[in-house]
C-alpha cells in the first residue's frame, strides 16, 4: 500500500549570512507582511497529493511563530547540520513513514505547486529515483541576477548541471557552467537549482550513514554528499514561463522578493 508524500520545512533561526531569516517579514500585494517561513509554509500547503506538511526546527522562537499560523511543527536536535539530516531525524516522529519526503527549504516562498508537483510524479514513475530536485531553465536576466551576487561577493543561488537523463554531475554555489553574455528573453544554459528535494526514505538513510564529503564541506550543499556517495540525484526539468523565482539567500533579497508578491499579486 502506498502512501501519500509528506512535505517537510526545515527552519534554522542561526544563519551564518541571514540570522533570524526565517521570520523576517514579507509584505504582499495587499500589504500584508507575513513571515518568510509563513509563506514557505503557504506555498506548501498549495501542493495537490500530500498527506500533511510540517515545519522542522530545534528553535522554539520558530516553533511559536508556526503556532501563530497553525503549523504543525516537529522539533529536532541542534545536531543536524543541514536541512537533509534534519527530515532524516524528523522522518522517525511519523506514525505511518510516507513513500516519499519533500523537503522544501524556508527560504523559497516562490516555489510553484507545480515545481513540487513534478517531483512527486516523478518519483512515482516506473523507473523513479532515490532522489529529485528541480532545475529552473534561466533567460539572460535571470542568469545576469546570479552572476551579480558573485561579482558583488554575496553567497546567492545555487546551480546545477546535468547529463542527458536529467542526472546530476554537479551543484555549485558559483555559476556553472562557464556562459558568454545573453539578451535579457534569452534563454541559456544555466540551470537555477531550486530548494526542494523529493527523497526516498531509503535515500535518507543511506545520507545519515555517511559522512559529509570535501565536495559538500567546500561548496556548503548539502546534496552533494548524495553524489560523493554514489546516490543519483535526478534533477527534474522546470520552466519560469508563468512565475518569477528567487530565494531569500541574503538580506538584500528581501526587496526583490516582495517586488515579485506585489507583481504578480501574491498576497
Amino acid at each position: 500500500m502506498r502512501h501519500k508524500p509528506v512535505i517537510f520545512i526545515p527552519a534554522r533561526f542561526a544563519s551564518t549570512r541571514f540570522p533570524g531569516k526565517p521570520l523576517v517579514m514579507l509584505k504582499g500585494a495587499n500589504g500584508q507582511a507575513k513571515s518568510l517561513l509563513q509563506r514557505s509554509w503557504e506555498a506548501a500547503k498549495a501542493v495537490v497529493g500530500v498527506d500533511g506538511v510540517f515545519i522542522l526546527t530545534e528553535d522554539e522562537r520558530i516553533r511559536a511563530a508556526a503556532d501563530e499560523f497553525g503549523a504543525t511543527t516537529l522539533m529536532t536536535s541542534d545536531a543536524c547540520r543541514n536541512g537533509t539530516e534534519r527530515c532524516a531525524e524528523a522522518l522517525a516522529q511519523l506514525d505511518t513513514p510516507p513513500d516519499v519526503v519533500v523537503n522544501l527549504q524556508g527560504d523559497a516562498p516562490l516555489t510553484p505547486s507545480r515545481y513540487v508537483e513534478a517531483l512527486i510524479n516523478a518519483m512515482s514513475e516506473a523507473d523513479a529515483p532515490q532522489v529529485a530536485t528541480p532545475a529552473l531553465k534561466t533567460t539572460g536576466a535571470h542568469l545576469n541576477l546570479l552572476k551579480k551576487d558573485r561579482r558583488e561577493g554575496r553567497v546567492g543561488g545555487t546551480t546545477a548541471v546535468f547529463d542527458q537523463s536529467g542526472h546530476a554531475l554537479y551543484f555549485s554555489k558559483e555559476v556553472i557552467p562557464y556562459t558568454s553574455d545573453y539578451g535579457d528573453e534569452d534563454e541559456t544554459p544555466v540551470f537555477h537549482h531550486v530548494g526542494v528535494y523529493a527523497y526516498t526514505p531509503d535515500a535518507l538513510k543511506r545520507y545519515m550513514q555517511s559522512d559529509p564529503g570535501p565536495l559538500e564541506t567546500l561548496e556548503g550543499l548539502e546534496q552533494l554528499r548524495f553524489l560523493e556517495n554514489g546516490v543519483p540525484v535526478r534533477c527534474i526539468r522546470v520552466d519560469g514561463k508563468t512565475n518569477s523565482f528567487w530565494e531569500v539567500n541574503n538580506p538584500c533579497d528581501v526587496e526583490m522578493v516582495e517586488a515579485i508578491l506585489q507583481r504578480e499579486g501574491i498576497a
